[in-house]
């Protein structure tokens, strides 16, 4: 077999495609998911309401996300918590590939239906 001498042969990989390296996902950008996905699963909001804004701690393949919302009111609390809890675990899980086995959900304020807001609430 003759080579070309302007012909570049790269060597074959010693090392196996799934063992060269690791892809690391920072930990704002899971945190940036995990708000987006909060959004998804709240709906629409009250016109004055801050949308939801995440943190996350990532250790190895596992992330450990609070999400900060703003909710109308009156609204049954607990079902919208459930509910951005589940969307949020499994967008997370879905686009990054982490298991994500804690979701806290924090309401930072509940806002009134008449327009006026009823102030923080834990």
């Amino acid at each position: 077999m003759s080579v070309d001498p302007g012909e570049v042969r790269l060597p074959r990989a010693a090392v196996p495609p799934g063992e060269r390296g690791s892809t690391r996902i920072a930990d704002r950008v899971v945190a940036k998911i995990a708000s987006q996905a909060a959004r998804e699963a709240l709906g629409p909001l009250p016109g004055d309401a801050a949308p939801p804004h995440a943190g996350v701690v990532v250790h190895h393949d596992i992330a450990r996300v609070r999400v900060h919302l703003e909710l109308d009111y009156p609204t049954d609390i607990g079902a919208r918590c459930a509910a951005v809890r589940r969307h949020v675990a499994e967008r997370v899980g879905a686009l990054v590939g982490m298991e994500v086995p804690e979701v806290a959900v924090q309401v930072e304020r509940l806002h009134s239906a008449h327009g006026a807001a009823q102030g923080r609430t834990r």
